[in-house]
């Protein structure tokens, strides 16, 4: 039967196999391993299940109660693994844990009832089919562009990306405007590496929480014998900057004694190093970021209204990852690859849970935030999957009761949604053009935005989401 559940058992009872696959019935097809190691044809096996059934209730000794559970990490380490059931003999709360931990989607208590058996086969069946959807339309969607080390595929970030395109070939200052952690010296990068000083040097500096003095020294460097400690000449970051790109974050931060001395290095491009009278000439390129509002700070007499202007030639706003979360699911599976790697762990997704968890939540740290995050996952991790529980509380909390409510069909919905109403936007609501770009046919697409009650701006949307019950393992 074309919809019927494709069970794969893995257990050392055949009798109980055998009874199993009779008694499931109709809309159940059933294939059988007699033991707790994974079969040869795994990938003929591949192409046919639906979901994985495995007995731990005859597991006996612990030998092979751990073969079952490195059949469970195997299963897990597979590209687009299938969801795996769980009997478990009794309710010990330390073995459920433990299922779920290497990547079991449920559990029930055996002697398994068929008719709760049943029902859980088909929600991981659908389980199955809404990963399968999602995986097809995330790979249909426009994927995320990169510049240098920045990623995204929204709106906003796309016109970061134009703008520091532009004005990258021109020996133009720039100031990055941007909350913390949204990765202000990543653009600075990107900008340096696509001008034509990107051979030279690009040196950064953080002019955030240092004395005055300290700044000035580590800006313009110093002759020897010029203060008590001096036994050396030294360069500065100005100077190590010439024929390159100087990058000051936090430049609101900037000592007003410190100011007119930058301004030279912007006006005239020369300097004096401490302790000495001999002007010296530099070909720097300043790039400068700040969080703060420097306007403001020149209406205070706390920045010079001149200084401003030179450094703010072409400004680019960073926006924070709150008000570009198109962004998040491709940023986070950047950053879990990067993990991974780095912890030579064989973590690869996000559960759909997960994933909710993530884009729910504001993420006042912006990118860097979400990088710690993420991180802090993989570390955790003990199968191939990050789950709700891998993430920090404050990810996990603000957005539990969603993410519960939260049904993987739901998840599907809104994911169509989501991209369907970002391309209506880009093409202005035209829907001939949209259709194009989505390589569907118009009539589909009008039938899409009916089924979806997606709505012009101005006519109001309502929220499509609906509450189910979660599956055991997440209450």
């Amino acid at each position: 039967m074309a919809d019927s559940v494709r069970v794969f058992f893995f257990g050392l009872d055949s009798n109980l196999a055998k009874t199993m696959g009779r008694e499931l019935g109709q809309g159940f097809e059933f294939r059988q391993c007699s033991s707790l190691e994974m079969p040869g044809e795994i990938e003929e096996l591949r192409a046919w299940w639906d979901v994985i059934l495995v007995d731990l209730t005859d597991v006996g000794c612990d030998g092979n109660l751990d073969a079952a559970f490195a059949l469970l990490g195997q299963v897990n380490r597979l590209e687009q693994p299938p969801p795996i059931v769980a009997i478990l003999d009794g309710e010990d709360r330390r073995l459920v844990v433990k299922a779920i931990e290497r990547g079991a989607f449920d559990t029930m208590t055996g002697p398994a009832d068929l008719n709760e058996l049943r029902v859980v086969l088909r929600r991981a069946q659908k389980y199955r089919e809404a990963e399968r959807e999602l995986a097809r339309l995330r790979t249909e969607q426009t994927g995320p562009r990169q510049v240098c080390d920045l990623i995204g595929a929204s709106q906003p970030m796309q016109e970061v990306f134009g703008m520091a395109e532009k004005v990258a070939g021109y020996d133009i200052n720039v100031l990055i405007t941007g909350e913390t952690g949204t990765g202000k010296e990543l653009l600075a990068r990107a900008v340096h590496r696509m001008s034509p000083r990107q051979s030279n040097a690009f040196v950064a500096f953080s002019c955030v929480n240092l004395p005055e003095t300290l700044i000035e020294d580590e800006l313009f460097g110093h002759e020897r014998g010029a203060f008590t400690g001096a036994i050396s000449t030294r360069r500065g970051r100005v100077e190590s900057a010439d024929g390159g790109t100087l990058f000051l974050d936090e430049i609101g931060d900037l000592g007003v004694g410190l100011q007119p001395k930058l301004l030279r290095v912007l006006q005239e491009r020369t300097f004096e190093r401490l302790g000495s009278n001999h002007s010296q000439t530099v070909n720097t390129r300043v790039l400068s970021a700040t969080n703060q509002d420097l306007p403001t700070l020149v209406r205070q007499n706390r920045f010079r209204e001149d200084l401003y202007y030179r450094l703010n030639v072409v400004e680019i706003h960073l926006p924070p990852l709150r008000e570009r979360k198109d962004d998040i699911q491709y940023l986070a599976q950047h950053f879990l690859e990067r993990f991974a790697k780095q912890f030579n762990k064989e973590v690869r997704r996000f559960s759909p849970w997960a994933l909710h968890a993530l884009e729910e939540y504001d993420w006042p740290g912006n990118v860097r935030e979400l990088s710690n995050t993420v991180e802090r996952a993989v570390a955790l991790a003990q199968t191939g999957t990050i789950d709700v529980w891998h993430l920090t509380r404050s990810a996990r909390d603000v957005s539990r009761a969603a993410v519960l409510a939260r049904t993987y069909e739901g998840e599907v919905r809104e994911f169509k949604r989501r991209l369907i109403l970002r391309t209506l936007r880009e093409c202005g609501w035209r829907k001939a053009e949209s259709a194009r770009m989505l390589g569907v046919a118009r009539t589909y697409l009008h039938r899409l935005i009916n089924q979806l009650d997606i709505r012009e701006e101005g006519e109001g949307e309502v929220d499509l989401t609906e509450p189910s019950t979660p599956p055991q393992h997440l209450v």
